[in-house]
């Protein structure tokens, strides 16, 4: 230890800190409409990070809500509020809603999570908010947004099709069925009961890992396994995505973490996937990288779009960066497995990259340099450790282990 410096905080001690941090980073990123993505300086304002943005919302109201935090448990119930007042009249929720000028954007493809995430959290709170009123909340627009997503759903493979660049990693080439997007739309279905669950889930396992051995019924599904699998090994991973012979082998680890917390894939190919992002190190030092291979400007997938701004080259951002709050998910998915040694460890490394420079909360880190990028205070990596907290502690598993997957 260099003198004159304090000494390091015990790992258990940094957790309660990180708790106690985040619950508020989130109360300070509050708003009267809901929780923006990101605290309010003129960096964040420029990019619109002062904004309530459809996914980020919602992850961060399935953490306010059981906070225990008045303010918390409010903001929650208004951000979903916010996001429905602007929903599309064909059912779709704004990629993002301006709570100062009450407008709504819907990015350039038809953003397909913000919709998924908002059911989920639409949901979360009429089972678990204690607040007057919410039970029956949000019923009509539930309604047309579970519209909206049907009219997407192939109707023999009963998986979502969207464009490209149009979820979450809204600079990476993945479409037609992908990954990310197909496991929330399980969840959706789980938790609405609706119709034809169990051949979503069918042609999940088999689609997105087509290496199986067993064949789909389907002969155009039969070909898209083909196009995947030929002259090639099995990843260890769920594809990223499988589109007309195409398909994404970089292997995307929040899609394939959602699926494990959906329950899309059974407990020995969770493992599995564990298995295959520990052995690439993929959360070491922090938690977790996204991508796996990043694409190089080289690869067949390279879009000129991943270049702008030189944001998406190789372990950076979507294409390799380490993303804090998809690390909460991580925690999560060992816990699911019923890895308890690891989730712990997780989680003190999901505090200590929160805790970089000051509580700096950050967006996201370079995958090779660890360099801190990004926007500062991002509310959703508050949200995702508290979630992971919560459910590490043994506490309200209905609230983190089981946020995903159907609860009854």
């Amino acid at each position: 230890m260099i003198v004159g410096m304090p000494p390091s905080p015990d790992p258990s001690d940094l957790i309660e800190i990180c708790q106690a941090r985040a619950l508020a980073l989130l109360q300070h990123n509050l708003v009267p409409q809901g929780i923006l993505a990101a605290t309010r300086t003129p960096a964040s304002e420029a990019r619109r990070y002062t904004r309530i943005f459809g996914r980020d919302a919602a992850i961060c109201v399935m953490a306010m809500c059981g906070s225990g935090v008045a303010a918390l448990e409010q903001g929650a119930v208004a951000s979903i509020d916010a996001l429905a007042a602007q929903q599309a009249a064909n059912g779709q929720i704004a990629k993002y809603v301006d709570p100062q000028h009450n407008d709504a954007d819907f990015w350039y493809l038809g953003c397909i999570d913000a919709t998924l995430w908002w059911l989920l959290a639409a949901d979360h709170l009429r089972r678990h908010s204690l607040l007057p009123g919410v039970v029956m909340r949000w019923a009509r627009e539930i309604e047309r947004a579970l519209s909206w997503l049907l009219a997407q759903e192939h109707q023999r493979l009963r998986l979502l099709q969207q464009n490209e660049a149009s979820d979450w990693a809204d600079i990476m080439p993945r479409s037609g069925y992908v990954l990310y997007s197909n496991a929330l739309w399980l969840a959706v279905k789980q938790r609405f009961a609706l119709a034809g669950c169990d051949a979503t889930r069918h042609h999940f396992n088999h689609l997105f890992n087509p290496y199986r051995p067993d064949l789909p019924d389907y002969h155009r599904a039969r070909l898209l396994q083909h196009y995947a699998r030929r002259s090639r090994r099995d990843p260890g991973l769920y594809l990223s995505f499988v589109n007309f012979a195409s398909f994404g082998s970089e292997g995307d680890v929040f899609g394939n973490l959602l699926a494990i917390l959906c329950g899309a894939v059974d407990g020995d190919a969770g493992l599995r996937i564990v298995k295959t992002l520990q052995a690439a190190h993929a959360a070491d030092p922090y938690p977790i990288r996204v991508v796996l291979h990043p694409l190089s400007r080289a690869h067949e997938l390279w879009r000129p779009y991943m270049g702008r701004h030189q944001q998406n080259e190789p372990h950076q951002y979507h294409n390799g960066g380490i993303w804090p709050f998809v690390g909460g998910f991580w925690v999560l998915a060992l816990l699911r497995l019923g890895l308890r040694d690891a989730a712990r460890q997780a989680l003190q490394q999901l505090a200590a990259v929160n805790a970089l420079d000051d509580w700096r909360f950050t967006e996201w880190l370079h995958g090779r340099t660890l360099a801190p990028m990004g926007m500062a205070g991002q509310s959703w990596n508050a949200a995702t450790f508290l979630l992971a907290r919560r459910a590490a502690a043994g506490t309200g598993a209905r609230l983190g282990v089981d946020l995903l997957a159907s609860t009854g």
